[in-house]
């Protein structure tokens, strides 16, 4: 399998056009034409150690580039530089990797930068991006020309490789560990005789290289902030889903606008709980707190009262007897009495031997409970993979536990089953036995599960730890990072993944559709970070992304209340970004079945409909060169003044003092270049490559427009500036002049209808009360869209709609900017029947509307007019229709 990517995703190319657009009035560089300035070197530098990056703009062009951005993004502006940090937040699962690594392309196409170093907390993290790099290269390598690009992983071993790191003319990318360079005694930061006698680091530091930070919330203490200063970076680019701090933030996109764009997979949670479990000596250890003359213990407990036995939580000290804490409860008469309170070791003792640890649980079915979760898990597994065979989709569920002897056991050497391994067997035999079920897995029960944690030399299984990742976690990742696409190969067994609830960062794989989390003691996993495991989209065995919301369900099985889960996530949301994300997480419950009726093919008007908008079509696009011309020179005329490249000037007095020399600003100024020596590149052929018009038609244009003055100024600025308004006028000339023609003999298919018969939440649908006006027992709707709600509760309502039908998702038209799908078709009952396609919208105007999305709906009336008997409406509600 070979993973595909889409380069054309609006939301990452604004991500990475964001970062471009910081450097506004960087010199430009070299790659597509030839440029010189007398008085600066453009955005390299060249030294002994070889070839650096240069930022030239003086701290005020780059915050008025920030503020425009922000502006733009929709980001509270920022009032002054924090130093040359920028923050870009993406929620987990949208590509934030992707993104950063075509930044690099990006940055070095127009600029010419080449030196880039990509910092990461952890040996998990590193492993994710250097799979990326590797899976990428190839896409990028297409979209940006081949330019050749080399990355590496530091190696302490291999200190060598930083030097060709500087001295090569080509893109160079390192990724390094933040402990391989936060202490004074790594190797980096020592004189090494192989390089005579300099520091690796000192390598680094001659290339002012722009730093990457890959979830920098884990190196904001102040050694690992000084250590990524000490690379001498030109800027830092920090990207993470969650950061702690915010410098100079560029671009965001949220977990709520994530999600409800489509862009992660949506949630549903299955909870595992106990309900009137008060026959046993219960009791959990929620905390313990540590004052400064005691120490107490927060417990849950079943006490006695009027209304029965009810679970409470109280707080205790040693000596505190549960018998009497319990209104004299039975089950804790013998032995219950606090004994111990342990704050370092956060443990619970009683005078029977009893020790809790923080997060235990006893007397509540725990094995039970896990059982039934494990159940759960394997049966919604193979729901969804009798549901996703024939889309090719391979299904897979991750399991987290916090001990290694749960799944597998060693005894004199031997590696044995532990009771989540015979649990998970007996279960996934159980089901594959079912008929519904059969062959649908024909593989060895042992063949479909494996566990993936940290070994010791010994080749035995051990708990990872959290925090710092050791050389036996190395062994872990490597084995995950370089087994995703086997992972992802419908013809490989392993389904089913048992791993370390440590686990966070730096791992997932866009076809896990089940998580489940069984833990013996309380799991200190945050919920945003469960779920990231598993937020990716899915991926068909063709490689490529599946966007169908019906399909991208991630199911939690929890073993607590959809109401706790829910809560306690929409906490991290809202206390992490600000978010509001109510009514994002699903209760399974709430899903129901979209049906077609029975014989839906036979009903008349639905029939007769079908018939006249089923066939295939084609277009051709005709404009006139002279109104390009003329459209696109009155656009160029309207652009803002080009203003040329500056120098800056700044005088700074120096002091000597016991600790050195200081130096104190006391003078900046600005000056623009007068006597810039440009060589001109082909203004042209630039334009030509950007927008495939002729020489000739571009040689009009730019004459006509009077501004070829401006080349003289600032080129690259200029350029763009052009390429931008022609390419605005020629998508709308196009669109204008579509002529749409029938193609013979292709039709969609009425099985398309079939397709859409699905599960959805009831929020998300539209219950018919009158079956006989349409197709389904429920109409998918946008959850966010009124008048998609209130135009099928019209349709229904009305008596002169005899029929109307919500049309399928593969019913589509080709359009110059992209496939166009029409919302509605209705058949209204008159003196002879007429019939009606609609675009429902909150809007009708024009300048209330995305300029793509009304060039769309401008295609679907040229689309109709080929089509007898039919009308295309772009309507906000029915009366539109019915007069």
């Amino acid at each position: 399998m070979k993973l595909q990517f889409d380069s054309n995703q609006d939301y990452q190319l604004q991500a990475i056009q964001s970062i471009v657009d910081l450097f506004e009035g960087q010199p430009l560089s070299k790659g597509d034409y030839e440029f010189s300035l007398a008085q600066a070197e453009g955005s390299l530098t060249f030294t002994e150690f070889g070839v650096g990056n240069k930022i030239v703009l003086h701290d005020d062009d780059l915050l008025a580039n920030l503020k425009r951005i922000q502006e733009r993004n929709g980001i509270i502006q920022s009032v002054k530089l924090e130093g040359k940090n920028f923050s870009v937040e993406m929620e987990t699962g949208t590509g934030k990797t992707y993104v950063y690594l075509r930044s690099i392309y990006a940055l070095n196409k127009k600029y010419g930068f080449k030196k880039f170093i990509i910092v990461v907390p952890s040996i998990a993290i590193r492993e994710g991006v250097l799979k990326n790099l590797e899976i990428t290269h190839e896409h990028f390598q297409m979209l940006y020309n081949k330019v050749p690009l080399s990355f590496f992983v530091y190696d302490s071993k291999n200190v060598s490789l930083l030097r060709g790191f500087a001295t090569s003319n080509t893109i160079q990318v390192l990724v390094i560990n933040i402990d391989s360079f936060a202490k004074d005694d790594n190797i980096i930061n020592k004189n090494n005789d192989k390089l005579t006698g300099k520091r690796p680091i000192e390598f680094i530091q001659h290339t002012n290289p722009i730093v990457i930070v890959d979830e920098p919330q884990n190196m904001e203490t102040p050694i690992r902030k000084k250590a990524i200063q000490s690379l001498n970076p030109c800027c830092t680019l920090r990207y993470s889903a969650t950061h702690t701090e915010l410098y100079n933030q560029v671009y965001r996109l949220g977990p709520v606008q994530a999600y409800d764009l489509g862009l992660v997979k949506q949630i549903e949670v299955d909870s595992v709980v106990t309900e009137q479990s008060y026959n046993q000596a219960f009791i959990k250890l929620e905390s313990i707190k540590s004052l400064p003359t005691k120490v107490t213990a927060k417990i849950s407990l079943d006490c006695n009262s009027d209304e029965g036995v009810k679970r409470k939580a109280i707080n205790v000290k040693v000596g505190d007897n549960l018998h009497e804490l319990s209104n004299h409860r039975k089950m804790y008469k013998d032995g219950y009495i606090v004994n111990e309170i342990d704050a370092i070791e956060k443990t619970l003792s009683f005078t029977s031997g009893i020790k809790l640890v923080v997060g235990n649980v006893m007397g509540d079915f725990q094995d039970e409970i896990m059982k039934v979760q494990i159940h759960k898990t394997v049966e919604e597994h193979f729901k969804k993979e009798l549901k996703m065979r024939d889309k090719g989709i391979k299904v897979l569920s991750l399991f987290f536990i916090d001990k290694v002897k749960n799944y597998r056991t060693y005894e004199g050497g031997t590696a044995g089953k532990g009771k989540f391994a015979d649990w998970f067997e007996q279960t996934f035999t159980e089901f594959s036995k079912k008929p519904e079920y059969k062959e649908l897995l024909p593989y060895e029960v042992e063949k479909v599960h494996n566990g993936y944690f940290a070994q010791d030399k010994k080749g035995i299984l051990k708990d990872s730890r959290e925090g710092r990742s050791s050389e036996d976690d190395e062994h872990t990742y490597n084995l995950i990072m370089k087994d995703k696409e086997r992972l992802l190969d419908v013809n490989e067994p392993l389904r089913f993944i048992f791993s370390h609830s440590a686990l966070r960062e730096g791992w997932d794989n866009p076809n896990v559709f089940q998580l489940c989390t069984l833990n013996e003691t309380k799991s200190e996993l945050k919920k945003r970070q469960e779920i990231g495991r598993g937020l990716r989209l899915s991926v068909a065995i063709d490689g490529n992304r599946v966007f169908d919301k019906n399909i991208n369900r991630l199911t939690v099985v929890a073993n607590e209340s959809y109401e706790d889960f829910a809560k306690q996530l929409q906490t991290e949301i809202e206390r992490e970004t600000g978010d509001k994300f109510e009514g994002r997480i699903k209760k399974k419950e709430d899903k129901v079945a979209v049906r077609l009726k029975k014989g839906y093919q036979m009903d008349e008007a639905f029939k007769e409909l079908w018939d006249r908008i089923k066939q295939k079509t084609t277009y051709r696009v005709q404009y006139k060169t002279d109104e390009l011309i003329k459209e696109s020179v009155k656009k160029i005329k309207e652009i803002t003044e080009i203003t040329a490249p500056k120098i800056i000037f700044q005088k700074t007095e120096l002091q000597m003092v016991k600790e050195g020399i200081k130096g104190e600003t006391r003078q900046v100024k600005a000056f623009v270049i007068d006597s810039l020596n440009f060589v001109i590149p082909d203004l042209v052929g630039y334009v030509r490559d950007k927008t495939h018009l002729t020489r000739g038609t571009i040689q009009r244009i730019l004459k006509d427009s009077g501004r070829l003055g401006d080349a003289l100024k600032n080129p690259q600025l200029f350029l763009d500036a052009v390429v931008k308004e022609i390419n605005s006028v020629l998508a709308k000339l196009m669109v204008d002049g579509i002529k749409y023609q029938k193609i013979a003999d292709e039709y969609y298919e009425m099985r398309l209808f079939e397709d859409d018969e699905i599960e959805q939440y009831l929020d998300s649908l539209y219950a018919v009360r009158k079956q006989e006006k349409t197709l389904y027992n429920y109409i998918a709707i946008d959850s966010m869209s009124e008048p998609e709600k209130k135009f099928a509760k019209d349709c229904e309502d009305n008596d002169d709609i005899e029929f109307f039908m919500k049309l399928p998702r593969g019913f589509y038209i080709d359009t110059p900017i992209g496939k166009y799908r029409p919302d509605w078709a209705l058949v209204l009952k008159d003196e002879k029947r007429l019939y009606f396609v609609a675009e429902t919208k909150s809007s009708t105007h024009y300048d209330e509307m995305r300029s793509h999305e009304w060039q769309k709906v401008k295609c679907g009336y040229k689309h109709f007019d080929e089509f007898e008997d039919i009308t295309f409406k772009h309507v906000k509600d029915l009366k539109v229709i019915v007069k």
